[in-house]
């Protein structure tokens, strides 16, 4: 091959992958410091075709590999000189063939389109694979048959040696899958063709038991041949020149150029987890029964004393207890409830335990601290022992009422007699309206209550002493529980605002979708939003009312939807994954921040097509620290960067 061949070769290269900008800049920068490490080891198993090279052909033409996947990419320059076909003939599984890329690099391919010849003399092949930098595998989505046979029979044996050498793996499929109905379907879902052509799933699968980079193509014409693989080849032989190239430091030493340096960019083997603490509801709901006296509206006293034994919040043990909920929200009298609920108490029942005072349910009974008067009902508590342990009872029921072992530990260390203790673990049992079964397991009960306590109340109107208008929508709510699951509504709430003094807030600056889905994570301790964007609105309202934990549930719903998404989708999706990066750092949302920009650099080919890409020129040098390492992510902006260069 002439210097104009050479030349004609390098420049289709070039040509065949305009979509690599990056890996084309790092290369003219980075391999003048090369100038000893010049040729590059491609190995490739497999036929691109159904059906492939039969056992029985022995010796493979020229012309059976000019239409095929690397002789497509490499252009017309590829050569196939007199000692590679000397050398296929000691291995006639292999062909060899010659050709230039970036301008003076020699690659060097090997390639066997059929694996039946690879049994043929297994010792020979595997010191071939031994010399390969790069090794492709291809198959054909038509030929099920064939691609069974390698991933039964030659993945399990390529496995440990790819994992011993290292060596990256590139997993191509080639082809259209069939339809009856129609043209060839390329979505990677459809199921009208299982039964002749190999699914996405199948192949992503053998992708992942290799470690290799997966890819489906079409078909081999430029636009799939050299925007995808090739981009994909590209940046595996740039990093494979960059291995050679720190092997001998001595000749990179010598040569002081002081050229321009390219971006930095590490692609990191993992996405960083995101960190969620854990829940504090039953915390919460424990400092509302130990210090929300302000907002009480239930009074306990004693049957024998009339003394005063505490306060609670009707909205919690109405939700609780379906008890409570029937003595607070019955009919209203002046009579004693003992007179009607004489028969429940000879037979030992929960109404032996409580009753209304005398004057029953007081409405707009006024408040010493300036707040809003409110319903206020006074208990009168009939029973000496739960009198006795009324404290450890509201206790349980605040803490969502499933702790039955430390419910017990309280009661035994409080009355000192198991007998005592046995009994009123009944009589709570039939407050609570929840008999001991089969399955009364600790997990049990705390998958059916635990945080589930307050669903009741959620958008609920029952006993609800505030309503937000959002968008024209009517919220109810309950201050009790927003004061002890948000610090920032307790402050509204308890200080001199005029929201603790009014009954109806507007809310502004939140959409009614996602103030509801706010007020569902104060009231349940769980959040599920429908996409990606209610998510970022989600996390939005969190860090405007300070919750933490809902904001990282927010960034973990963000992570797990853009991580579930493949490849086609990700390319075609209308979500701006910038936008999301720029709109978590304005939202304090640092988990998510370092999250997405480790997420941009696993899916660079993706994003740097993309226009928004070029609104990353802010971010300049970021240092996203993990667990056991840190890692650089230099986001220099390209368009800069090629215009220097230019110069």
């Amino acid at each position: 091959m002439n210097n104009k061949d050479q030349r004609g070769a390098s420049s289709r290269l070039v040509a065949a992958s305009p979509v690599s900008s990056y890996a084309r800049v790092c290369m003219c920068v980075c391999l003048c410091t090369m100038l000893a490490c010049r040729s590059i080891h491609i190995v490739a198993l497999g036929s691109e075709c159904p059906g492939g090279v039969g056992p029985g052909e022995e010796i493979m033409g020229q012309g059976q590999l000019q239409g095929g996947l690397l002789w497509s990419y490499l252009g017309h320059g590829a050569l196939v000189g007199p000692c590679d076909l000397e050398s296929s003939l000691h291995n006639p599984a292999f062909m060899e063939y010659t050709s230039r890329v970036f301008g003076d690099v020699t690659v060097v391919v090997r390639d066997c389109p059929s694996w039946d010849l690879l049994d043929s003399d297994w010792a020979s092949v595997r010191k071939v694979l031994e010399q390969a930098d790069i090794l492709v595998i291809k198959y054909s989505v038509t030929d099920k048959l064939a691609f069974q046979q390698v991933r039964n029979g030659y993945a399990p044996r390529l496995r440990p040696l790819l994992r011993h050498w290292g060596v990256p793996v590139i997993l191509v499929a080639v082809g259209a899958r069939l339809n009856d109905e129609g043209p060839p379907c390329t979505c990677p879902l459809c199921a009208s063709d299982w039964s002749s052509c190999v699914p996405h799933s199948e192949g992503l699968q053998l992708s992942r038991d290799l470690g290799a980079t997966y890819l489906e193509l079409p078909s081999l014409n430029h636009v799939f041949v050299g925007r995808y693989f090739g981009s994909v080849l590209e940046y595996f032989m740039i990093q494979c020149l960059k291995h050679k190239a720190k092997e001998r430091p001595e000749k990179r030493r010598g040569n002081k150029v002081n050229e321009l340096r390219p971006p930095h960019l590490e692609q990191p083997a993992r996405l960083p987890p995101i960190r969620v603490e854990e829940s504090s509801f039953s915390q919460d709901m424990q400092w509302l029964l130990e210090r929300g006296v302000q907002f009480a509206d239930v009074a306990f006293y004693a049957g024998d004393s009339g003394k005063e034994l505490g306060w609670a919040h009707a909205a919690v043990l109405c939700a609780v207890s379906p008890y409570f909920r029937q003595l607070l929200l019955g009919p209203k009298t002046r009579e004693r409830p003992q007179s009607r609920c004489v028969c429940r108490e000879r037979d030992g029942g929960p109404h032996s335990l409580l009753s209304t005072w005398d004057g029953g349910i007081i409405d707009d009974m006024p408040r010493s601290d300036g707040h809003l008067t409110g319903r206020l009902s006074r208990l009168v508590v009939k029973d000496p022992l739960l009198c006795m342990c009324l404290w450890e009872t509201l206790m349980f029921i605040y803490r969502g009422a499933w702790e039955w072992e430390h419910l017990q530990e309280a009661l035994e260390e409080k009355l000192k007699n198991s007998l005592a203790v046995a009994q009123l673990m009944e009589q709570i049992r039939s407050l609570i309206g929840r008999d001991r079964g089969p399955r009364d397991t600790p997990s049990a009960r705390a998958a059916q209550l635990g945080p589930q306590t307050l669903v009741n109340l959620f958008n609920s109107p029952l006993y609800s002493d505030v309503i937000f208008m959002v968008q024209g929508s009517v919220l109810p709510a309950h201050r009790a529980v927003l004061v002890a699951r948000c610090d920032v509504m307790a402050a509204m709430f308890s200080g001199k605002y005029a929201e603790a003094r009014s009954r109806v807030v507007p809310i502004h600056g939140v959409s009614s979708d996602t103030f509801l889905s706010f007020l569902e994570y104060l009231y349940t301790d769980s959040c599920c939003p429908a996409s990606v964007l209610q998510a970022m609105a989600v996390l939005v309202c969190a860090e405007m009312y300070q919750v933490k934990r809902l904001q990282h549930l927010c960034e973990v719903c963000v992570c797990a939807y853009l991580q579930s998404m493949p490849s086609r989708e990700l390319a075609s999706t209308g979500i701006s994954v910038v936008r999301l990066l720029r709109r978590a750092k304005c939202h304090n949302a640092e988990q998510l921040y370092v999250w997405l920009l480790h997420f941009i650099a696993n899916n660079y080919l993706i994003f740097s097509h993309k226009p928004d890409f070029l609104e990353l020129s802010g971010q300049c040098v970021i240092y996203a620290k993990t667990k056991n390492s840190s890692f650089l992510l230099d986001f220099f902006p390209l368009t800069e960067f090629q215009t220097s260069f230019k110069k």
